[in-house]
């Protein structure tokens, strides 16, 4: 069953398309990741996910209902940013008994356990917290309402690893007590890569994958070898990265549709065959092709 259903969506912002004919659609009980670079329309997506944003054209539907300014879809998911802005003149108690007021299946005992371990205090303000007080404020929020729908855009900046790593488990550990469907965008995909069961790979508005997180770390192949072999190999691949290696040997990237007895082959020959990680990929695969950060530095 689909909970989230994109069909052509499209937002733009006078000149600027944030979203560009969207189609996709997100099962229930999935944790997906949301990688793309920096305002690529990850924000645009997940804002109109959580009925904030109007679509400028197509349709977003969460449970069936169109996402934008429903009060069903507002009751049923919730959505946790980085600059999240919560009323000043309440306490981060008084918060979550807001929070336990408008979510119908708000969790009271889980901020009772975790306040203490991560150093946060009922009466605290919001805005007088740290940065990565408040990302933990809002991820324990954000958790504790057990939407059915769970958007995490960034919900992590600020925090430092050894917290990031306690909140990746906690939320894990929550997704297996009470399943849901979360989207998670974060730029330390490396670390939640293992939650992942889906990716979706964004850029400047477009969908540029949808697939399982072992089509993601399978998508892409490392190759270290003399040069000529490796020419021969890719000529009819495109190299996405290159790089000179240890002995005089280069690696290369390329995309992974390699036969099998391929593979062996070339490793009977002396090319080193690895795997590039799903991060890496999404930014190979991203890349601006008329000029890489090299060509650049290289005219000065």
């Amino acid at each position: 069953m689909s909970v989230i259903q994109a069909e052509q969506l499209t937002k733009t912002y006078r000149r600027k398309t944030a979203l560009d004919d969207v189609s996709f659609s997100i099962p229930e009980h999935t944790i997906t990741g949301l990688i793309g670079r920096n305002g690529a329309g990850k924000t645009t997506l997940l804002k109109t996910a959580a009925g904030f944003i109007r679509p400028s054209a197509g349709s977003l539907h969460v449970d069936g209902e169109p996402s934008f300014d429903n009060l069903q879809v507002s009751a049923n998911s919730i959505f946790i940013d980085e600059s999240m802005n919560w009323p000043a003149a309440l306490s981060l108690g008084e918060l979550l008994q807001e929070g336990k007021r408008f979510y119908e299946n708000w969790d009271e005992t889980l901020p009772e356990t975790l306040f203490d371990y991560f150093g946060l205090n009922k009466k605290d303000i919001h805005k007088k917290l740290s940065k990565g007080k408040k990302s933990t404020f809002n991820m324990i929020f954000g958790l504790a309402a057990r939407c059915p729908v769970t958007l995490l855009d960034e919900p992590m900046t600020g925090m430092d690893a050894a917290v990031r790593s306690d909140m990746f488990r906690v939320m894990l550990k929550e997704y297996i007590a009470h399943p849901r469907t979360i989207i998670l965008s974060s730029h330390h995909v490396e670390e939640v890569e293992e939650l992942l069961e889906d990716v979706i790979l964004i850029d400047e508005g477009r969908i540029q994958l949808h697939v399982s997180m072992d089509d993601m770390r399978e998508k892409l192949i490392g190759l270290t070898g003399e040069q000529t072999l490796l020419t021969q190999w890719t000529k009819r691949h495109q190299v996405l990265h290159s790089a000179s290696a240890a002995a005089g040997e280069e690696y290369v990237i390329v995309e992974n549709d390699f036969s099998e007895a391929e593979r062996r082959e070339m490793s009977q020959n002396g090319i080193t065959l690895s795997t590039v990680p799903p991060v890496q990929a999404a930014v190979y695969l991203t890349a601006k092709k008329e000029r890489s950060i090299d060509d650049v530095l290289e005219r000065r």
